[in-house]
């Protein structure tokens, strides 16, 4: 910690010297943003593993956030409370609300408000109720997550994050007692459950790259259905590419997933890996270059091959769009780990709520309406219906540098 006091120092950005423990990029050193998603792990003092996916919160970076959340099972948000930074972050075009939208269209329905920097409003519990009563209404009426929690905190005193306030502490003179936990407390309390099952068909999604040669290769992944066994034949997918499972780990790595990072702690070594774990996946087969990529999916042959798909039936909701989703728009399909270039290729209808008022084959989307849409990729992806597994199929759509709508897949 003290080499990055005196690193940040030296660059002129001291306030920065936290950020720099996840932020290992030059480049997000020097503009002082987190760019890429940065991993970590925690222990609880009870004993409870915590694995953290740092996610940007610049809007430039949005896809490598939606990376992020795609392998989420809970979501902490943390928000500014200083006067006139919350509200730019909230208001119409904010990131606050943007973030908070797509985490939970993409299945995260588990979520921790982080008040921070209280300190700059001398501790209010007037302006942290303020805070908290503008965000109930949109995160469990408007967003429809099923678990909000908030705490107020100080990242940069580290108020509240571990340890409760001391006594003389002004946060303590309103904040204080069994239900006034610390930031850790919540994560540690935090009811998690997992929407993939050890029964479900074998589904696992490749994150990042970490090492690949003609005849291995290995990956970051998530478990997102069924069960994988050393020595286990699969095949890659969509290329169908047939390999051998020759090691598994759950991942600790504590490290930047871009590409150019690659500090991985040792792992441990797994002969079987279930539904939910972020694991570490070496396998043996025959790689051609630029052959496998995020957005991949291990399966198994027989009844479990996932078939990949070009085209595909959604039911999505458009965000807060400045311009109406035309027939033929072309935008950017995030799903899972996986990201490509998309054409809506036709309108099918729109559901107001009401049978009676179902509009068939309709000429544009506009703003906050339900739609069934038909979507065509330039190249088979691996996705599945949400009814099989819900985690291929759910997905999210931007274009123009905003998100245009979130929804799933009913029919691939």
């Amino acid at each position: 910690m003290h080499r990055y006091k005196q690193d940040s120092s030296r660059l002129g950005k001291s306030s920065f010297a936290f950020a720099w423990i996840l932020d290992q990029n030059e480049e997000e050193r020097s503009r002082g943003v987190t760019m890429d998603i940065a991993k970590t792990n925690i222990e609880t003092p009870s004993g409870k593993k915590i694995y953290i996916l740092d996610a940007p919160g610049h809007k430039d970076f949005i896809p490598n956030m939606i990376s992020g959340a795609t392998q989420a099972d809970a979501a902490l948000l943390v928000v500014n409370s200083t006067r006139g930074e919350f509200e730019t972050g909230f208001d119409q075009g904010g990131q606050t609300r943007e973030h908070a939208l797509l985490v939970r269209a993409l299945g995260v329905s588990r979520l921790i408000v982080a008040v921070n920097k209280l300190d700059t409003a001398d501790w209010s519990k007037e302006r942290y109720d303020e805070l908290c009563s503008i965000l109930s209404v949109f995160l469990q009426k408007r967003t429809g997550f099923e678990f909000v929690q908030f705490v107020p905190v100080s990242g940069l005193y580290g108020i509240n994050l571990v340890k409760c306030p001391s006594s003389d502490h002004p946060l303590a003179v309103w904040y204080f007692g069994k239900d006034s936990p610390t930031l850790v407390e919540v994560l540690d309390s935090l009811p998690i459950t997992s929407t993939s099952t050890a029964e479900q068909p074998l589904r696992i999604v490749v994150n990042d790259i970490l090492r690949t040669s003609p005849t291995i290769l290995c990956v970051s992944a998530k478990v997102e259905g069924g069960h994988v066994e050393t020595g286990d034949k699969l095949f890659l997918m969509p290329e169908a590419i047939a390999v051998v499972v020759k090691a598994l780990s759950i991942d600790d790595s504590s490290s930047s997933t871009s590409q150019s990072s690659k500090n991985i702690s040792p792992p441990t070594d797994q002969q079987i890996c279930f539904a939910g774990d972020q694991i570490t996946l070496t396998l043996s087969g025959n790689f051609e270059p630029d052959s496998v990529y995020p957005g991949n999916v291990f399966c198994r042959g027989g009844t479990e091959l996932l078939h990949p798909c070009q085209r595909f039936l959604a039911r999505l909701v458009t965000f807060d769009i400045r311009m109406p989703i035309l027939r033929g728009a072309h935008a950017e399909l995030f799903v899972h780990s996986l990201r490509v270039p998309c054409v809506i290729s036709k309108l099918n209808s729109i559901h107001p709520g009401s049978k009676e008022l179902e509009k068939k084959n309709p000429r544009l989307l506009p703003r906050n309406v339900s739609a069934i849409v038909e979507i065509k990729t330039e190249q088979a992806i691996s996705v599945e219906s949400f009814n099989k597994n819900k985690q291929l199929g759910r997905l999210a759509l931007r274009s123009n540098g905003e998100t245009i709508a979130a929804g799933i897949i009913i029919d691939g």
